[in-house]
């Protein structure tokens, strides 16, 4: 059986000295891991439609649930991030994300959708790579389904309380602590916090029509960074690698 869809390319596994195994988000059917016979090989002509962070539409060949890909047409390579390799990890970043928040032949096209903007806001538009990881790790996790409350605290419902319980995804006033409260806190600024309700409850299409100043972007960033690795309890390679060429 033949399947057509589009999808993005997550990660790509050697398989033997000619073919690779990719794990590709698609539209259509989530995560797949597929065989790529012949990736490996000088003048493949598969080499551009399935290499890291490429957008393709995809042939597969399916039988006893194990695809092949039969044939490929590249879509868009996000070609930008391939010539800066800060945007590149970023961007992998990304794609590690997404693959532990995607399951198998689970159709995830919010999480596909978040994942191509970013990467074309990084690669086309030239937003600032610091706004497009806030964006990413904070919408990712609302999709994964760890919406942080940020309604007001959640004892006296102050709208601008001072913290975020990064553990609870609660905010917090310091005025009134809870003995019983245990996790990570985080300060919080209000026009951070006005930030992070935007990017929560926008509509996705205008998930970068908002402007704010460096610090309260950096605010964002850090506590989006610390949400997203506490509530999935892992760190990233990528973004690891990331950091270090950003020091």
């Amino acid at each position: 059986m033949y399947l057509t869809t589009r999808g993005l390319v997550l990660r790509i596994t050697n398989y033997s000295d000619t073919d690779a195994l990719l794990t590709i988000l698609t539209h259509t059917h989530g995560k797949l891991t597929v065989k790529a016979r012949g990736l490996r090989r000088k003048n493949s002509p598969l080499v551009a439609s399935c290499q890291l962070l490429a957008y393709s539409e995809f042939t597969l060949f399916e039988y006893r649930g194990k695809y092949t890909i039969n044939e490929a047409n590249t879509i868009d390579l996000f070609s930008n991030l391939q010539r800066d390799l800060q945007k590149l990890a970023l961007g992998t970043y990304f794609s590690q994300v997404a693959e532990v928040l995607c399951q198998e032949d689970i159709p995830n096209p919010e999480l596909l959708s978040l994942l191509l903007n970013c990467l074309y806001a990084l690669s086309v538009l030239d937003t600032p790579e610091r706004t497009v990881k806030a964006v990413f790790e904070l919408r990712a996790s609302c999709i994964a389904g760890y919406t942080p409350d940020l309604q007001g605290c959640y004892r006296c419902g102050e709208p601008f309380p001072d913290t975020l319980n990064i553990s609870t995804g609660q905010l917090e006033c310091n005025r009134c602590p809870n003995p019983e409260s245990t996790g990570i806190r985080m300060p919080v600024t209000s026009g951070a916090l006005d930030t992070m309700r935007y990017i929560c409850a926008c509509n996705p299409k205008q998930l970068f029509a908002f402007s704010t100043g460096e610090d309260t972007i950096s605010c964002v960033s850090d506590i989006s960074e610390c949400y997203l690795a506490t509530q999935l309890e892992r760190g990233f390679s990528a973004l690891d690698f990331y950091k270090s060429l950003i020091l």
